[in-house]
């Protein structure tokens, strides 16, 4: 099974950079998108193709955040709203069970515009999202999580470690969410799990030339269940074409 995710900036945007010729040609069995910045209402038949299925769910919002899901299997169910009003109200979140397990598209905050977006940041990873993280675990589904998390985990996954220590997306308390989620409570940095690779980035800034450069982060994640240990195949990030400032992560799994 191959699942990617990718946080497209602007949906009508990616397209037109050729996204959708790409994923056809990719064959994926599941697509995860984050900030598709656009109501459905706007996407005509250029953003259904007739070989997925299309689940969206816009922010409320207009030309702001939003998920999506496409797959080639029809879901059991879709889930267009988390437990959370406010990240529902921002289209955050949402979920496609299937036989045996479920995938997430989610949008965690960027907590880089003021400090009330990172006190929101936080308050929703540690007080809200890592129960809800919790009780999926004692639940006992196979999940998987895909999204922008906009949180490195560690050193390799930063270029410039060192000048980003008080930015947003780096700070100290952030990665030790990260730390608690993948150590303690045992949920799989599916990426790393066969990808040990330094300088595997997946977002650039559009300043300077960041991206000719690889002056990057690694903020998109598939997080797997702690059930779903070992069956993560391959990873990689893909840049062989450019959609967003965000480039595509693309698993395979043997469930």
């Amino acid at each position: 099974m191959k699942i990617i995710t990718i946080n497209v900036n602007g949906i009508r945007a990616a397209e037109k950079k050729g996204l959708f010729d790409w994923l056809e040609n990719e064959k994926a069995d599941v697509v995860c998108l984050q900030e598709i910045k656009a109501q459905e209402d706007q996407l005509d038949e250029r953003f259904y193709p007739k070989n997925l299925h299309c689940f969206y769910q816009p922010a409320e919002k207009k030309g702001y955040s939003g998920t999506a899901i496409f797959s080639k299997q029809k879901p059991i169910k879709v889930s267009k709203k988390s437990p959370w009003d406010d990240i529902n109200f921002e289209g955050r979140f949402i979920q496609a069970d299937f036989e045996g397990f479920s995938v997430i598209s989610i949008y965690i905050h960027s907590g880089s515009a003021k400090q009330e977006r990172q006190d929101l940041k936080m308050e929703f990873l540690t007080q809200r999202f890592m129960p809800y993280l919790k009780a999926l675990k004692a639940d006992g589904r196979k999940v998987i999580i895909c999204g922008d998390v906009n949180i490195v985990h560690q050193e390799r996954d930063i270029k410039n470690w060192k000048a980003n220590q008080k930015n947003s997306g780096c700070l100290p308390e952030e990665r030790a969410w990260l730390d608690e989620l993948f150590f303690e409570v045992g949920f799989i940095d599916g990426f790393r799990e066969v990808n040990q690779d330094d300088l595997q980035y997946t977002w650039w800034s559009n300043r300077g030339q960041a991206r000719a450069n690889n002056v990057g982060w690694r903020i998109d994640y598939q997080i797997l269940s702690p059930n779903l240990k070992g069956t993560v195949k391959d990873a990689h990030v893909y840049k062989d074409s450019w959609f967003s400032d965000h480039a595509p992560l693309i698993m395979e799994y043997q469930l």
